[in-house]
């Protein structure tokens, strides 16, 4: 008789999550501007943001806060993400109500999140990190939106309704092009901006 494999959470899963949390707050002390995520069972490095990424960041806090009276978007939110290996994400935007985080401890329970956002880091990690794991454990934690901005391919993708842990729709658009940022968010992006900040975008 053939067994299906345990989907539940482990103890041991627990007990890593447990270690890794302990790990960041020593390296944050010891590190000015280090930041850790444990994320598809590894713990890794987030970059040392640049100028340019912080200024993608601020456009975007801006724009949220141009469109929405009741809604903030929080930069580096500690979120506990994914089901199964019981992830911790710092997302470089979070999008939830204004006051939503107050209660929470460093890393937050993701209900509530209407879309995190990630701007990719010229580091050797950024096709796995933001392209292949972010999106599972966003979608897997039951993130509506997660918008990446994609500086290497010098383009926007937008993934959206998230089922049985992976999102069903994904719509990327090039900079320079408007993109449709989908419900519970609701509003088109201009992507012009980014042409402008980002010498990598590549002529479509």
């Amino acid at each position: 008789m053939v067994t299906a494999p345990d989907e539940r959470p482990h103890a041991e899963a627990q007990i890593l999550a447990e270690q890794f949390e302990s790990i960041a707050r020593a390296a944050e002390r010891e590190a000015e501007g280090v930041r850790l995520e444990f994320v598809g069972g590894k713990t890794a490095i987030k970059a040392v943001p640049d100028g340019v990424h912080s200024e993608i960041v601020m456009w975007l806090q801006e724009l949220c806060v141009q469109h929405f009276r009741e809604l903030r978007l929080y930069g580096d939110r500690g979120l506990r993400v994914e089901t199964y290996r019981k992830g911790r994400a710092r997302p470089d935007g979070t999008l939830a109500p204004k006051g939503h985080f107050a209660p929470a401890g460093e890393w937050a329970d993701p209900v509530g999140v209407l879309m995190t956002v990630e701007v990719t880091s010229h580091d050797y990690d950024t096709n796995l990190r933001d392209r292949v794991e972010k999106p599972r454990a966003y979608a897997e934690s039951g993130i509506p939106v997660y918008l990446l901005v994609d500086r290497d391919a010098g383009e926007v993708t937008v993934y959206s309704e998230p089922v049985g842990g992976s999102y069903q729709e994904r719509h990327t658009a090039a900079f320079g092009k408007s993109v449709e940022l989908p419900a519970p968010v609701g509003f088109t992006l201009d992507t012009e901006p980014l042409r402008t900040w980002t010498t990598t975008a590549p002529e479509r």
